[in-house]
């Protein structure tokens, strides 16, 4: 039965009498006449006089169950009521008051279950009128109150009902939360006194059993948990009292466990990350680099992290450089597991990448991309990348790949001999790729090559002889370092393997377009004067003689030419690329028309 259930947290309602007096009808004398005497009800302002002082003593009250029986003792207040019964919410039952009236527990009990949270209508004999009334807090139901009262309610009472429900509900709320955060207070005192009984408990394990054993078997136990790398830093500030922390190689922080995380946490210096590395390497255990008891977490030698403790009072002994190498090792196992998931993930997308490289059907490879998050729909660009002094194994693949997701690239990776390809949805800057390469590497001396965009599967193949192309064009030139884009070479673009008609093409519009369109639209002939002056290699009266022009209407041309196309003359490699353009636009392509 719920009527002989305990209150949990409330204990009990006081049985003690508020300072409140109650109200009832012997504050309102009845009239002597001679018709049917009504009940006498408070005046407004009196009720409210009264509700405000109830209000008052609920707030101060110290728990939950004596704002309820406050509220149940002062309901004529309000006006006609009856408090028939109260509950509480608890742990998600609904606790009834000791003050309920017992005549009709049964069926308040019953009725108020089957209202659900909502309010509703309560049926009491003598009592015309009935009703549960929820107490709601913020997102909470905090109990019920059952008032009846033997004549229908006017509108000023019921809205004095409701002004008392609502103060009701209110004081509740308050001290509900007053009640959470002292369970708050407690809990976190329970967990300090925890954690002390755990460190008392490990001191007594290894008395028994050594305590490098009882180390042993909880890092294993956190290892086989699958926690990941949250639950050995949480194992470790457990057992040392210290806050732990684990960082990538790159020294960017994956995990934190204790007080005093910096907030941003700082940026790391590539260079001063690799000295640490490096002399943290040099040890065979935990090594003390300034205000931190660090270890290397590198269970085949490639080096996936570190863990950390910070001892800023140089607290570590001996038993806590155990447990960071225990806690080391466990962390191991736990980075090569997701090392490996990595791994078959990476292998997917270089298997798609290698196949568009060399070219496979489109519905197979749209398939495919989608099975690997990979939109191969719109523009592609085809990036190859070539460091001097570093070979095109997995390591300058990876970080080729962590290189392009900084800058922003979406992109498919596959790895040749000589040098790492990407397929990628964005034309990369001129720089941003290079420099975050640089960085990575800790050296300048790379090239990347980038083709022209690409709107079609089967077009990939094409495009990755253009983005090599232009890598080697790059590296042959005076400035072998930095990024070429395929479409900015101008003559090298068809000078190597596999050009064609279409960068025959591709190549004249890109130097002497414009020149033939103001010659369509104007009916002139500034590509052929350009071409003849060519021909006459540059000399102003042969052109002109060659043209029947004088040689100031030569000159004013040639002054047009560079203004219509942007390309200045004295420039040599603009000379060079506008004079094979001419040639190809009047032998390949045929000239006017």
């Amino acid at each position: 039965m719920v009527g002989s259930r305990a209150y949990g947290p409330y204990h009990h309602f006081s049985d003690r009498k508020g300072s409140l007096p109650r109200a009832g009808a012997e504050r309102h004398p009845r009239a002597a006449h001679s018709g049917p005497r009504l009940p006498a009800r408070p005046p407004a302002d009196h009720a409210l006089h009264e509700l405000a002082a109830l209000s008052r003593a609920q707030f101060d009250a110290p728990d939950e169950g004596e704002i309820l029986r406050l509220a149940m003792d002062h309901m004529a207040a309000a006006g006609p009521y009856r408090a028939e019964a109260g509950y509480l919410e608890v742990a998600g039952d609904l606790v009834p008051s000791p003050g309920n009236r017992q005549p009709h527990a049964s069926a308040v009990n019953r009725r108020v279950r089957e209202l659900a949270g909502q309010d509703g209508i309560v049926t009491v004999a003598g009592r015309p009128w009935g009703r549960a009334l929820g107490l709601r807090g913020p997102g909470a139901l905090h109990g019920y109150l059952v008032v009846t009262s033997r004549s229908r309610p006017t509108r000023i009472e019921q809205s004095l009902l409701a002004m008392l429900v609502r103060h009701t509900a209110a004081a509740l709320s308050v001290a509900s939360a007053h009640r959470r955060r002292r369970e708050d207070a407690l809990e976190a005192r329970r967990l300090r006194e925890e954690r002390t009984a755990l460190q008392h408990k490990l001191i007594s394990v290894r008395a028994e059993l050594g305590y490098e054993r009882a180390v042993h078997a909880l890092m294993a136990d956190v290892a086989a948990s699958g926690g990941g790398e949250e639950a050995v830093t949480r194992a470790l500030h457990g057992l040392t009292g210290l806050p732990a922390l684990v960082e990538d190689r790159f020294g960017r922080l994956r995990s934190w466990t204790g007080p005093g995380r910096p907030v941003p946490y700082p940026e790391p210096d590539p260079v001063r990350q690799e000295d640490m590395l490096h002399a943290a390497a040099k040890e065979a255990g935990p090594v003390r680099i300034r205000d931190r008891l660090l270890t290397l977490v590198r269970p085949h030698g490639e080096i996936l992290g570190v863990l950390a403790l910070v001892d800023t009072r140089d607290e570590a002994d001996e038993h806590t450089v155990l447990a960071l190498g225990h806690a080391a090792t466990s962390l191991a196992l736990e980075l090569t597991h997701l090392r490996n998931l990595a791994e078959v993930e990476l292998r997917l997308h270089r298997e798609l990448a290698d196949d568009l490289l060399a070219g496979t059907d489109e519905p197979s490879a749209y398939a495919r991309s989608e099975a690997v998050g990979h939109d191969l729909h719109g523009s592609h660009y085809i990036v190859v990348v070539r460091w001097s002094d570093r070979t095109a194994d997995d390591s300058f693949a990876q970080t080729v790949g962590r290189a392009a997701a900084a800058v922003g690239m979406r992109s498919l990776l596959a790895r040749r001999s000589d040098h790492v390809a990407l397929i990628t949805s964005d034309r990369p800057h001129a720089r941003a790729l290079y420099e975050a390469l640089a960085r990575e590497s800790g050296t300048r001396a790379g090239t990347i090559g980038v083709s022209a965009p690409c709107d079609s599967v089967d077009d990939i193949p094409q495009h990755y002889l253009e983005a090599q192309r232009a890598l080697d064009v790059r590296r042959r030139s005076r400035e072998r370092y930095g990024t070429s884009f395929f479409d900015e070479l101008g003559l090298y673009r068809i000078l190597g393997p596999g050009s064609g008609q279409r960068e025959l093409e591709t190549f004249v519009q890109e130097w002497l377009g414009q020149l033939i369109d103001y010659d369509l639209r104007h009916h002139a002939t500034m590509v052929e004067t350009l071409s003849r002056y060519f021909d006459c290699g540059g000399n102003y009266d042969e052109t002109a003689d060659s043209l029947t022009i004088h040689r100031s209407t030569l000159r004013y041309r040639l002054q047009r030419i560079r203004n219509i196309s942007g390309h200045d003359l004295t420039n040599v490699e603009d000379r060079l690329n506008l004079q094979v353009a001419t040639r190809v636009w009047k032998i390949v392509l045929g000239g006017p028309g």
